[in-house]
C-alpha cells in the first residue's frame, strides 16, 4: 500500500488525525452519544481515510471530507446494529466513563438539557443541528457532508429546530 507522506515526515493521514481528531470525535459523539463507541468509530474513520486518501479530490476541505467519512462510518454502525430506525439513547448520567466532551456537555444544566433534547430528535434532524449550530458549518458545507442540496439542509434545519423547541424551550432560530 502506498503511504502518503507530508513534508514534515509523517503520513498525511497522521497529520490530519493530529489536526482534526477532536473535531471528528465530537461530531461522532454527538451522533452516537456513547464515548467508547465514538472512540471506535473515530479510529474506523481515520483508517478509512488512510486507505482511501488516493480518492480525495480536493473538491472540499480535508475536514469536510473527514466528516463525510465519519458520517458514513456512523451510519454503517447504525445499520450493523439495526438501529437506523430506532436508536436507544444513553442518558449521560448512566455512563460510567467521563470524557472531555461529556464533561463539557454536563458542565451546566442547560447544556445537559440540550444534549438530552438532541438525543430525542430523529437522526437527520440531529445531524443538521450538530453540523450547522454546534460545528457552525455553512449550509454548503453541511450539504456536501450529508450529500444533500442546500434547500434540503435549510428545510431539515427548520424542521429540526421546531422539533427541538417542542422538546426543549429556548432554542433560537438564527438561520
Amino acid at each position: 500500500m502506498f503511504v502518503y507522506r507530508s513534508r514534515k515526515g509523517g503520513s498525511i493521514v497522521d497529520q490530519l488525525y493530529r489536526e482534526h481528531n477532536r473535531t471528528i470525535f465530537k461530531y461522532i459523539f454527538y451522533l452516537v452519544q456513547n464515548e467508547s463507541v465514538a472512540e471506535d468509530l473515530l479510529q474506523d474513520t481515520f483508517l478509512k481515510a488512510y486507505k482511501n486518501y488516493n480518492q480525495f479530490r480536493n473538491d472540499a476541505s480535508e475536514l469536510t471530507w473527514l466528516r463525510k467519512i465519519a458520517r458514513n462510518v456512523v451510519y454503517d454502525y447504525f445499520r450493523r446494529k439495526k438501529l437506523i430506525e430506532f436508536i436507544p439513547f444513553l442518558k449521560s448520567h448512566e455512563q460510567t466513563v467521563k470524557s472531555d466532551a461529556i464533561e463539557f456537555i454536563l458542565e451546566n444544566e442547560e447544556r445537559k438539557e440540550l444534549f438530552d433534547a438532541l438525543s430525542k430528535l430523529k437522526v437527520n434532524h440531529r445531524e443538521v443541528l450538530i453540523l450547522r449550530k454546534i460545528e457552525q458549518l455553512s449550509i454548503e458545507e453541511t450539504a456536501q457532508i450529508l450529500g444533500w442540496n442546500t434547500e434540503k439542509v435549510k428545510n431539515t434545519q427548520r424542521q429540526a429546530i421546531n422539533a427541538l423547541r417542542k422538546i426543549w424551550k429556548g432554542v433560537e432560530d438564527d438561520e
